[in-house]
């Protein structure tokens, strides 16, 4: 049984829809980066056989598994059904993971080794150290401005809280209640990052370089990020309305943060 340092079993988990051209080489740049891990593909039934190739990739080596899914759901509900599974098979660790190769497999350890302290680590393309490469302008542009509307609207202090490779604790999955998240793409990234971060669980950001992908096509669209713009609103409406109201009903300021991490 595989085991991470610090850490425990640790459960990689892919989401794919048509990523055949791509599927087989990342799943064998985790396994060569880090051998202590086990891989999750999530398939939302690709028409391109994705499917198909991941149960190659699952028969010639125990430390693969595939998820076929009935269809084309969306990214956030992917990663929720390959949390349960996680959770479900005892791992007391779930990273998320682009098919694309977007996120080096070979930095996976650096946001392994930060879990180690924490209970949810987020690879940032914003903090000191980290970069994007062969990123289209427009799309940096959409990203950094992003995420400093999601520090000045949810005064979260996390600076890449939309990127898509991180790490969680199990434990603290079914604690921040993800069954109840229906948002995509940014949103959904977002999202589980502010649940655990107002309910005080330790988050850290460990610097990473984001590759655009060379083969395929992006999933990302215009329709994603207003969703996020919306609920991040809405969401930092609501957090000001809760702190005004108890302020106004004399409790001090907002103690939101002061509840103890737990795992």
């Amino acid at each position: 049984m595989n085991q991470y340092p610090g850490v425990g079993r640790v459960l990689v988990i892919i989401p794919t829809y048509n990523e055949a051209d791509n599927i087989r080489l990342i799943v064998d740049r985790v396994r060569e980066a880090t051998p202590a891990v086990d891989i999750l593909v999530a398939d939302d039934n690709s028409p391109d056989g994705t499917g198909a190739v991941a149960d190659e990739l699952a028969a010639a080596d125990p430390a693969v598994h595939v998820l076929h899914r009935p269809g084309k759901q969306g990214l956030g509900a992917a990663y929720i059904a390959g949390f349960a599974w996680g959770t479900e098979h005892g791992y007391d660790a779930v990273v998320e993971m682009d098919a694309d190769g977007s996120h080096a497999p070979e930095e996976l350890p650096r946001l392994l080794d930060q879990l180690a302290d924490n209970d949810v680590v987020l690879g940032s393309r914003y903090v000191p150290g980290g970069k994007t490469v062969n990123w289209p302008v427009h799309r940096q542009a959409i990203s950094r401005s992003g995420n400093l509307y999601v520090r000045m609207a949810l005064g979260m202090p996390m600076r890449d809280a939309t990127g898509g490779y991180r790490a969680y604790r199990t434990p603290i999955l079914d604690k921040i209640d993800i069954d109840s998240v229906s948002s995509q793409g940014y949103c959904f990234q977002v999202d589980l990052a502010w649940r655990a971060y107002k309910d005080g669980y330790r988050v850290a950001e460990v610097p990473i370089t984001f590759t655009e992908r060379e083969r395929g096509k992006s999933k990302m669209s215009s329709s994603i990020v207003r969703e996020a713009l919306w609920r991040v609103t809405v969401w930092g409406a609501a957090a000001r309305w809760q702190a005004l109201k108890r302020a106004v009903a004399g409790n001090g300021p907002d103690r939101a943060r002061t509840k103890p991490p737990g795992r």
